[in-house]
């Protein structure tokens, strides 16, 4: 009788046991409008923050307007014991196009050039190991190259969550919210189209939005 209350009464414990804590990582990659991979991947499961920012050059303290041979980048925060670094990889791969060694879509240069910044020896491996696999699965080179770990430079406040910034401003789509000329300039620039076309329905693999 005493073992069995004793019994239930550690199940019980069991039950009500506390969550797992969460076991923060970060990866910083380049996909081109450091905009829109924020966009992407705040909708991305396990991805605590993102924030847009410039890393890969040699000049200290780079800005928007005098970045050198930095990329714009972003860094990831991410959730260890809800998704992976393979899995982020993965899905990054997939949300831009990793044969364009020139820029991504619209924009062009070194500065819009995609990458994927390891900081370790396993990331490196493993990042390799999904960069073949990307390039298996489209059947053509990946310019995408795997880097090493760089310092990472925070950009201007305003360049963070940009692209759901209600703030009002003069842009090339005229006086609107930041909001609606990232999506202006978005589309204009072929992003999605892009990616659909070559990735078909691998694209945006792991990227939800409006609860589909």
């Amino acid at each position: 009788m005493i073992r069995s209350m004793i019994s239930a009464a550690i199940l019980a414990i069991s039950a009500f046991s506390p969550p797992a804590l969460a076991e923060t990582k970060a990866l910083v990659v380049a996909g081109g409008c450091f905009w829109c991979v924020e966009s992407d991947f705040d909708h991305v499961r396990g991805v605590t923050g993102t924030t847009s920012g410039y890393a890969g050059g040699t000049m200290k303290n780079p800005t928007y307007r005098n970045h050198g041979k930095h990329r714009e980048v972003v860094r990831i925060d991410y959730d260890g014991t809800v998704t992976d670094y393979r899995t982020l990889v993965s899905t990054f791969l997939r949300t831009m196009d990793p044969t364009d060694a020139g820029g991504q879509f619209c924009d062009r240069g070194r500065s819009y050039s995609s990458a994927i910044h390891a900081a370790t020896d396993e990331e490196r491996r493993i990042a390799q190991e999904e960069v073949a696999r990307a390039r298996k699965a489209l059947g053509r080179d990946i310019a995408t190259p795997v880097e090493g770990e760089a310092t990472f430079y925070r950009a201007e406040d305003y360049h963070q969550n940009y692209y759901m910034s209600e703030v009002r401003q003069l842009t090339r789509f005229g006086l609107v919210t930041r909001a609606r000329a990232y999506k202006s300039y978005r589309k204009a620039c072929g992003r999605d189209a892009r990616v659909k076309q070559l990735w078909g329905r691998e694209a945006y693999t792991g990227v939800v939005r409006n609860g589909s």
